[in-house]
């Protein structure tokens, strides 16, 4: 069941933060990986598809009891960014860290940095044995944001679920792991 977003306690210097759905997020999120993956890296339709189809089913099934789903707006109600955790199920112990983008004009903010902490300490909220994400050579300014939260570089193939020519990696955190600055 898709529940209302909720405002959170993170919203400072003109950029709100919310947790829950709240209509019209998926199309914004599925457009800021567009606006990005599109033109930098020449993804087209296939991870298009990728993205909504998966994140529709993700935000069909939402629990805020082990899933989190965050929108970043603006004061006009632009989104900014978005951040997902895929919860652990019943009988696992990971959690997967998803569709994490800060829009270009946000970019260099700390709104990624602060998207990111918000994620982290909901995984460690419940105690989430080892998160991990899926990720891609190349994404510099992020894998220095995923690094310094403490998540380590376990692998890396040459499958490419997201069909744009990329070698895929794969990073995870384990439980409390501290950010970089304060280890």
């Amino acid at each position: 069941m898709i529940r209302p977003a909720v405002p959170s306690a993170a919203a400072a210097e003109g950029v709100a933060i919310t947790e829950g759905y709240a209509p019209g997020a998926l199309a914004a999120v599925v457009g800021l990986h567009m606006d990005y993956y599109g033109p930098c890296w020449g993804f087209g339709l296939p991870f298009e598809a990728k993205v909504a189809q998966d994140l529709a089913a993700f935000l069909s099934r939402l629990d805020p009891a082990r899933d989190l789903f965050v929108v970043a707006r603006d004061d006009a109600g632009a989104v900014l960014g978005s951040i997902s955790v895929d919860g652990a199920r019943p009988g696992t112990t990971d959690a997967h860290l998803r569709w994490f983008i800060v829009a270009d004009a946000a970019r260099g903010t700390g709104l990624g940095r602060r998207l990111l902490f918000q994620a982290m300490a909901f995984c460690d909220d419940r105690r989430v044995a080892r998160t991990y994400l899926t990720t891609f050579a190349g994404l510099d300014a992020a894998r220095h944001l995923y690094e310094n939260v403490g998540f380590a570089l376990v692998s890396t193939s040459d499958l490419d679920q997201w069909s744009g020519g990329v070698r895929e990696q794969r990073f995870e955190r384990p439980y409390g792991a501290r950010p970089a600055d304060q280890r």
